[in-house]
């Protein structure tokens, strides 16, 4: 209570023995008629004996105290009243202050059934301290507290929930929309790509107009017509040949010399006298040719013109796998006496030759065991075991660390079988690695020998350059 307080007046009672207040605390600030208490002697059981009588200028002092009194309580209830209110206002204020610091830490998760229970803990306290006091007003500020309450939060929580859905609708707004531009993007990238297919396949055939690999597509079908041709002539050939033989046969004393070997590739032709008539085949000259396409026409095997000693004018000559299926001839000329000889037919496959060369092409590299019969022309007097690599691009020629030769397939490149003489002419292979280098090597076998040539140009040929002896490109 504000203000200063008196103690209360108490009387003793002989039947209770007990104090019993008589008055309501007086406050300091009450005004009294007189500055002190009335003047009396106890008798005997507490009995009043002389009261002394003053000069009483006022009201009496019973109706004094009794206006005070309800002065004071009008005054205690205002003050009561005026102190709830003030710790009501605090404890809502706290109240709402706890809400919001929670609706921030947890906004999708708000519990208003939480906050109420705080609330009201909050409430009962107070009615607690205050009980006995103006209970029917606590109470009713209760309840309506209680009522601001439920509204408050239920207002938060409704405001909480529309929070929550408008959040959801816009991530669902937003994800529909990086959908959207994914699906979008995903179309022009596909339009882009589809867009740089086509120019990739435009560009290809731009290309192949121009370069030189569609040079060669023409060629190869301008080689199977020529094939088809010259299987149609091979019919002539042989009946003109069978016309020949009959003749020689008729006049067998005109004959004098004769073409003896297997007439298939790995074999050797030779030229052989058959008349003691026959001049001497060291003193005749001699040029074989192959039959062309048309049967009225014929290609010499050249020599070289660096190599003149290479060139297919000996007595010997060792078919190579491009005159497979081809017809050979071959002029002797002697005292201005020409005698002209010619294969039954077309010279044959080599057995197991294809099936060989696919074991080839499935390794990576190929490398074949060689000694060196001649080098630039002249004889090689060292007969050790060299490495002649025929690779993807390139072609080596090697002993151990050392390397005589190392060229990539080009122009000036040539490659074809030992035009010269010799027992092993069928096992030889010229190679010219660029101009003023060349070898001629003997490899092991006749097969490996063919191989060799087959896949290097099979090799040339993807690298763009057709590779082949002299004046021999127009025939691949």
């Amino acid at each position: 209570m504000y203000g200063h307080k008196l103690r209360p007046m108490t009387k003793v009672s002989p039947e209770f023995g007990d104090e019993v207040p008589a008055v309501w605390s007086v406050s300091a600030d009450v005004s009294f008629k007189s500055n002190q208490f009335p003047k009396y002697k106890l008798g005997p059981d507490n009995h009043v004996l002389e009261e002394i009588k003053e000069d009483i200028k006022g009201p009496p002092l019973k109706e004094v105290v009794v206006q005070e009194t309800n002065q004071l309580k009008e005054q205690h209830e205002r003050l009561s009243v005026r102190d709830l209110a003030s710790k009501f206002d605090k404890n809502l204020a706290a109240a709402a202050k706890l809400s919001d610091e929670a609706k921030l830490r947890e906004v999708a998760s708000l519990d208003g059934h939480v906050l109420l229970k705080k609330l009201r803990d909050a409430l009962e306290y107070l009615r607690g301290r205050l009980a006995g006091q103006n209970k029917e007003d606590v109470e009713k500020a209760i309840s309506m507290a209680t009522e601001d309450a439920k509204k408050l939060v239920n207002q938060e929580k409704s405001f909480a929930c529309a929070e929550i859905e408008s959040a959801r609708a816009v991530v669902q707004r937003i994800g529909e929309a990086l959908e959207e531009q994914e699906r979008n993007q995903s179309s022009g990238k596909q339009q882009e790509l589809e867009g740089l297919i086509e120019e990739v396949q435009e560009a290809r055939k731009i290309k192949i107009k121009h370069q030189p690999i569609k040079v060669m597509e023409m060629e190869h079908e301008l080689r199977e017509l020529r094939l088809q041709i010259r299987e149609k002539c091979i019919v002539s050939v042989q009946l003109q040949n069978e016309l020949q033989m009959s003749r020689m046969a008729e006049d067998s004393s005109n004959q004098l010399y004769e073409l003896s070997g297997s007439q298939s590739l790995g074999s050797i032709l030779r030229i052989q006298s058959c008349s003691n008539e026959a001049a001497e085949l060291a003193k005749c000259s001699v040029q074989w040719y192959r039959l062309s396409s048309q049967s009225s026409r014929r290609e010499p095997i050249l020599e070289h013109h660096l190599f003149p000693l290479l060139g297919a004018n000996k007595c010997v000559y060792a078919p190579e796998p491009i005159d497979v299926g081809r017809v050979l001839q071959v002029d002797i000329v002697s005292n201005d006496q020409k005698i002209c000889l010619t294969t039954d037919g077309p010279i044959d496959k080599a057995v197991n030759l294809a099936g060989y060369v696919e074991t080839l092409l499935r390794k990576p590299n190929n490398d074949f065991n060689v000694v060196i019969s001649q080098m630039n022309e002249r004889n090689y007097s060292s007969q050790s075991v060299h490495l002649f690599h025929v690779g993807k691009t390139r072609i080596k020629l090697s002993r151990g660390w050392i390397t005589k030769a190392r060229e990539s397939y080009s122009k000036s490149m040539q490659l074809c079988g030992f035009r010269g003489g010799g027992n092993s002419a069928a096992k030889s292979l010229f190679w010219q690695a660029r101009k003023g280098q060349s070898f001629v090597v003997v490899f092991e076998s006749e097969n490996e020998r063919n191989g060799a040539l087959i896949l290097a140009r099979k090799y040339a040929s993807d690298c763009n350059v057709l590779l082949a002896g002299p004046d021999d490109d127009a025939l691949l």
